[in-house]
């Protein structure tokens, strides 16, 4: 496993950190659930990521249940707040009651006194920021979270709220966005600005929902088992399941070959190789899955292959800054 620092911060975390949304609480029981985390730990992965409205808050319940026992200082456990974990008007956003209460709620339910990183899920269009980075400062320094992120932010809400972070006297290290061989939007704005304020990214869907892994064949029928399964087997709709993109995974194959790792760890690595990258987030169902995830870690691509996978995959990448996946257009 590669460990590298998380932006400019102090504190290492390992280059994959495992994520259990979709997975904890919802396909697997707290049995499978503790076997992928402690396989996870096996394979050297210490970075945990969950968030209080996973699974209507029962992922990070079985993350704490997964995780118990384990060293508290040898692991760093990531959480985050902003999405509805109740009905009332005050359960969801990012407003101080709910950021106060929300915290409380999940150092409970991971049975810990702190965490690492305490993220912002997405930007709160209808609280001042002002309030908001009060709360993150008041819960840093009640040391229940270590440092403070965001995800998927613009580039002008992250610039506002580490100038605040920096005037209330912490530390916003990190951001979450989507970043894939299929999803780059964030290389345009978010990569620089982010090198530039010290964050680093954590990444979720490097596999861009399963498509990099290769298991969607154009012209043919889903995988039974997969999550684009329509009830007659064809395939949903999805942006990824083109005909055009489906054909262009297959022909990363000899590229993955050349690298020695499939094309789920060719599609890892990949999202490794930006130096901005702190970690990619991958999930499993199965313990066995993350054999193949890990063997990407510390992998370098050599700039001619590298250049050859974007020749292939380029023409159909989504690279638009404006669909950092805000929620403004919501309010």
């Amino acid at each position: 496993m590669e460990y590298r620092k998380l932006g400019s911060s102090g504190m290492y975390i390992s280059a994959l950190a495992y994520g259990n949304w979709v997975t904890h609480g919802e396909q697997i029981d707290q049995e499978a659930a503790t076997a992928c985390v402690r396989k996870a730990l096996d394979l050297g992965i210490t970075t945990f990521d969950t968030a209080d409205a996973y699974a209507g808050t029962r992922a990070e319940t079985a993350l704490g249940e997964a995780l118990a026992g384990i060293r508290r200082e040898s692991i760093e456990v990531f959480t985050k707040v902003y999405f509805p974990t109740g009905e009332g008007k005050n359960d969801r956003g990012l407003s101080r009651k709910h950021v106060m209460e929300s915290i409380n709620g999940s150092l409970r339910r991971l049975q810990t006194d702190y965490v690492d990183l305490y993220q912002a899920h997405r930007y709160d269009y209808e609280t001042p920021l002002e309030e908001t980075m009060q709360a993150f400062a008041d819960i840093v320094r009640a040391g229940k979270a270590l440092y403070i992120g965001v995800s998927e932010w613009t580039v002008d809400e992250i610039r506002a709220g580490a100038a605040l972070a920096k005037d209330l006297g912490i530390q916003l290290i990190s951001n979450q966005p989507q970043y894939s061989m299929l999803w780059r939007v964030i290389e345009e704005e978010i990569v620089p600005v982010s090198e530039e304020l010290g964050i680093g990214q954590i990444c979720w869907s490097p596999l861009a929902q399963g498509v990099l892994t290769g298991k969607y064949l154009p012209g043919q029928t889903a995988p039974a088992d997969s999550r684009f399964a329509a009830d007659d087997g064809s395939l949903k709709e999805n942006r990824y399941l083109t005909e055009d993109i489906l054909t262009r995974v297959q022909q990363l194959k000899p590229l993955a070959d050349e690298a020695g790792l499939s094309l789920a760890g060719l599609a890892v690595a990949w999202v490794l190789q930006n130096p901005n990258v702190s970690a990619a987030i991958v999930g499993a169902s199965r313990p066995e899955q993350l054999e193949d995830n890990v063997r990407a870690a510390g992998v370098k691509l050599d700039s001619s292959l590298m250049a050859r996978i974007d020749e292939l995959m380029l023409p159909v990448a989504e690279r638009d800054p404006a669909k950092v996946e805000s929620f403004k257009e919501r309010v």
